[in-house]
């Protein structure tokens, strides 16, 4: 299926608009996981024609993603990442936790943005620094700053989970990258979680012989738990 190619209208809005120079996209990867770091990547691309290719990294190929990733690093004018652990996610919310993980991610940009835009609707940066924020819904599709930024922390993390995956081969994190999937619920029936797995997540309540690891969630997290709904 082909995909309308993301382009710099919202950043050159913002630019018009607010007055603006410098525009970072933002876009995360793993929260609907059961396992592994939320990753945020920050991306700065100006207003360059981007590379061929580029959208929502879910619409990609690995192979695909791979390739274009190597490409957008060398591309785009500055970029960074920032992580939340699967203990701080526990601790702290997914809500809390995106905003940890983007805000590292900003604060590793070589120069810090003017404005940023968040990928969906919610803004989960708000009271966390003074960029002016706009959030757009399917902004990995639409808007080319936040889609070299999908594409950059998908690949990062899916390497990270392939990397550190070797350790609990059952798993398949290198297949699953640590979102639900049948080979991944079959070794968490059998042999429980590992210290990657995010211990306050609802999936450990289709667990019996597990549920007694699940840790309190924090009640005034409004992120997304999933559980064994594929």
């Amino acid at each position: 299926m082909a995909y309308e190619p993301p382009t710099h209208s919202v950043e050159r809005s913002m630019r018009a608009t607010l007055g603006v120079r410098t525009v970072a996209g933002i876009d995360e990867v793993g929260r609907g996981a059961w396992a592994g770091p939320v990753t945020v990547c920050a991306a700065v691309t100006g207003l360059r024609r981007p590379p061929e290719g580029l959208t929502d990294s879910k619409l990609i190929t690995p192979k695909r993603r791979t390739r274009l990733a190597a490409v957008l690093t060398g591309w785009v004018t500055s970029y960074a990442l920032g992580q939340s652990s699967p203990e701080e996610i526990d601790a702290l919310g997914m809500t809390a936790a995106l905003r940890l993980a983007a805000l590292r991610a900003l604060d590793g940009l070589p120069e810090p943005p003017d404005a940023v835009i968040l990928d969906g609707k919610h803004n989960y940066l708000a009271g966390g620094g003074p960029w002016q924020v706009r959030t757009v819904i399917k902004g990995d599709q639409s808007c080319v700053s936040v889609a070299a930024a999908s594409v950059i922390a998908k690949v990062r993390r899916d390497g990270e989970m392939a990397e550190v995956g070797a350790e609990y081969a059952p798993f398949a994190f290198a297949d699953n990258a640590g979102y639900p999937s049948p080979v991944h619920r079959s070794a968490l029936e059998e042999l429980g979680p590992t210290p990657l797995h995010r211990m306050s997540w609802s999936y450990l309540d289709s667990l019996p012989r597990w549920q007694h690891l699940k840790k309190v969630r924090n009640p005034d997290d409004s992120g997304e738990q999933l559980g064994f709904d594929f």
